[in-house]
């Protein structure tokens, strides 16, 4: 499989995890990570801005293929095929545009500017 394929069969992965977030059967570590790689799948701001060059773009070539790659990982292969087979055109009106997927990314983003300013008040 090349690099393209991988990256157009990780995003379709996306719908998948987020069934299985859903599952009972799906284990507490493999929830909490399929949490945060949903949302910040959805979340409308980077974690790295992409106005930022280079730096910028690798939250979607890097951060969050590991993070689907892990999330997949962690869920048994049986509730995750059959969370593929459920996600077959989930998406296809778009992906949901909820703000509050974007709360990590800020919360995050909140974090590093206290950490700043306390740094340059000491």
């Amino acid at each position: 499989m090349n690099l393209k394929e991988r990256s157009i069969r990780l995003k379709r992965d996306i719908p998948a995890i987020y069934l299985a977030l859903k599952k009972k059967e799906t284990p507490l570590l493999a929830k909490i990570c399929a949490w945060a790689t949903i949302a910040y799948a959805l979340s409308p701001i980077d974690l790295i801005p992409d106005f930022i060059p280079v730096l910028g773009y690798l939250d979607d070539l890097i951060m969050l293929p590991l993070m689907v790659i892990l999330t997949v990982k962690l869920i048994p292969s049986d509730i995750f095929e059959q969370c593929r087979l459920e996600s077959e055109g989930f998406w296809q009106n778009g992906k949901p545009g909820r703000w509050f997927y974007a709360l990590p990314i800020v919360s995050i983003w909140l974090l590093v500017l206290i950490v700043i300013v306390r740094a340059i008040r000491f």
